[in-house]
């Protein structure tokens, strides 16, 4: 564990993007302790102020929107929404796809073709078209929303495992355990599984910024969490209207929107050449 600490903190890169994903997992865990103000708490008086902005109550650092609720406030507890859709969506697609790919390239026989013929139509469906199809359908919700991600994200996992796997079914270790009896399950978690977790981890990292733009780019569209939640797209939704005059009501939620995704790539990307073995290679 240290020496892999050592490795990843030889890009400085890497470590600011770290600290920008611990810093918004502090948010998402902490954030209604950290916020000064209530975000749902409406204040006509107050509406539309700029950044540090000081009024009677306190300070407002971002300022505040049209309806006067304190854009810090709700920046803070967004993230929670962002990360939970991020992570949970990422575990739902990583499930569905790893136990896929897994299966269609230990078995690239009829399963197999047919599996990758089921990635094949799911990429042959525009993800935003499905994606507000569902959402409309069902309803505006965190677990639809999750569900609906996770679901429809599931291609780039099985066709990465399948890749690597249609590879490691050849290895001797695995005619080995094939010779002794061992059950076509426990080749798959054994042998199989343990041997691709390092494209997953990498796959996992870069798909997680991917998903917090796809759940923004929904919630701005309306088709995201219920309103009264807050969202960092929803807050750009809100504040597209007040660009000429109030321009921080849209642009500090797209902001923490850019820098998330900003040091959750840089992390994937650090993560990619510590677990590549031709870039270990070069390292050393």
């Amino acid at each position: 564990m240290l020496d892999f600490l050592k490795r990843f903190s030889r890009s400085k890169l890497a470590l600011f993007g770290l600290l920008i994903v611990a810093v918004v997992v502090i948010a998402a865990l902490f954030g209604q302790w950290m916020i000064p103000y209530d975000p749902t708490a409406q204040n006509i008086m107050k509406r539309l102020q700029p950044p540090f902005a000081v009024g009677k109550q306190g300070i407002h650092l971002l300022g505040t929107e049209a309806l006067g609720r304190d854009i810090f406030s709700r920046l803070v507890i967004g993230a929670r929404v962002s990360l939970l859709v991020g992570v949970a969506s990422v575990i739902v697609s990583g499930l569905v796809g790893i136990t896929l790919g897994v299966v269609a390239g230990y078995e690239d026989r009829f399963i197999g073709r047919f599996l990758m013929a089921l990635t094949d139509i799911q990429l042959a469906i525009p993800f935003l078209v499905l994606a507000l199809a569902v959402v409309a359908v069902l309803g505006p919700s965190l677990w639809n929303l999750i569900m609906v991600l996770g679901l429809t994200n599931w291609v780039q996992y099985a066709r990465v495992v399948r890749a690597e796997c249609l590879v490691l079914r050849e290895r001797e270790y695995v005619q080995a355990a094939r010779a002794l009896g061992a059950s076509t399950p426990r080749i798959l978690i054994r042998h199989l599984l343990p041997n691709v977790m390092s494209s997953v981890i990498v796959i996992s990292s870069l798909l997680v910024a991917k998903m917090i733009l796809f759940e923004s780019s929904l919630s701005f569209l309306g088709l995201g969490v219920p309103p009264s939640t807050p969202t960092w797209g929803a807050m750009i939704a809100d504040g597209r209207n007040y660009i000429a005059n109030a321009w921080w009501v849209a642009a500090m939620p797209g902001l923490a929107i850019f820098i998330t995704a900003i040091g959750i790539n840089l992390v994937g990307d650090r993560l990619r050449d510590m677990l590549d073995p031709r870039l270990k290679q070069l390292e050393t």
